[in-house]
């Protein structure tokens, strides 16, 4: 699975190693316990488009947001994840 890296172009998915689903740049804040239980220990798994945080250890040590169909594993879009957290403020 070849993943398309805004900086580098298409990197072998081996490079990468997964850390799970991209709502964890969401984290909550303030001392709302339901929601940080939520946040820790309750996670989707779609069948379909899906936004996941990889990071790039083999390489540029990036972390990237990829959006990629589970039931296929077609790479939808792929961002630096710094930038998705930005745009998120």
């Amino acid at each position: 699975m070849l993943i398309p890296h805004p900086l580098l172009g298409p990197r072998d998915a081996q490079e990468f190693t997964y850390l799970g689903d991209a709502a964890l740049l969401n984290r909550p804040e303030g001392g709302d316990e339901a929601a940080f239980h939520a946040y820790t220990h309750l996670r989707d798994n779609p069948a379909g488009p899906h936004r996941e945080l990889w990071y790039h250890e083999q390489g540029d040590r990036s972390w990237l947001v990829v959006t990629r169909d589970t039931a296929t594993h077609e790479i939808v879009a792929a961002e630096l994840a710094m930038d998705v957290k930005g745009a998120a403020r």
